[in-house]
């Protein structure tokens, strides 16, 4: 049975849940997107009334195992176009496959899952190591990321446990999201709920950030300078969030 394009709340567990609500009721569909999709005048839209199901990642894992579980939660967070459908036909191969599934490299959903996934996981390690927090009077930590994919809460859980004893933002540029901690859990807000002065650096940052930037420069050998070579090690698109990069932007 081809229906339309079904429209779900912009989430991971209500993707989950349209997607067990078409399984089971042998619904394949022509598309699905989440509620900003605009859709053109072909579309035949739907948009079902479901309750979110609050275990139904628990029951994704006892049906493909942790690890597909996984791949499956990258691809949901990444930019891909057609994610929710790749989703979809992961999650039907794999009533047939179980923990297998992720081995049917042949099945272009599973292929594309994977590369998917690597990238997204990828980045998630790149900003883990790289993130740079600046402190800010009343001993805030705040820092600045522009990923590409939606990252930002798996950043957040990692400096939880990094940085559990301080408090600390960090902001999602492109989305226009923060991440709270304070000291017990965070907390994903919107820009449009939540605004920070940016120009409220500490004393102790200010001398900090000159000594580091004096440091950069002494230790810099002008005649062995090689742009081609760092942006193979650290990429330009993370120059603007470097201290030691500003007066090279």
């Amino acid at each position: 049975m081809n229906n339309g394009c079904f429209i779900y709340e912009d989430t991971f567990l209500s993707l989950l849940t349209l997607i067990d609500y078409l399984l089971k009721n042998n619904i394949k569909p022509a598309n699905i997107k989440n509620n900003s999709y605009f859709p053109n005048l072909l579309d035949q839209v739907i948009h079902l009334e479901l309750k979110e199901n609050k275990n139904i990642f628990k029951e994704l894992i006892s049906v493909i195992g942790p690890l597909a579980s996984r791949a499956v939660y990258y691809v949901f967070l990444s930019t891909e176009e057609n994610k929710e459908l790749i989703i979809y036909y992961v999650i039907l191969n794999g009533y047939k496959y179980k923990e297998q599934i992720l081995t049917h490299r042949n099945l272009r959903c599973i292929s594309k899952t994977i590369k998917i996934s690597k990238y997204v996981a990828h980045e998630i390690h790149k900003y883990k190591g790289f993130l740079r927090f600046q402190e800010f009077e009343n001993n805030l930590l705040y820092a600045e990321i522009e990923p590409v994919n939606k990252i930002l809460e798996l950043i957040s859980n990692h400096f939880k446990q990094r940085l559990k004893n301080e408090y600390w933002i960090i902001k999602d540029v492109g989305r226009n999201i923060f991440c709270l901690y304070d000291k017990k859990k965070y907390y994903i807000v919107s820009g449009n709920e939540f605004s920070i002065n940016e120009h409220i650096k500490s004393n102790h940052e200010l001398e900090i950030e000159e000594l580091w930037k004096s440091f950069y420069k002494t230790i810099g050998i002008q005649e062995r300078k090689n742009d081609r070579c760092r942006m193979n090690f650290m990429p330009k698109k993370y120059w603007k969030y470097m201290l030691e990069m500003e007066d090279e932007l």
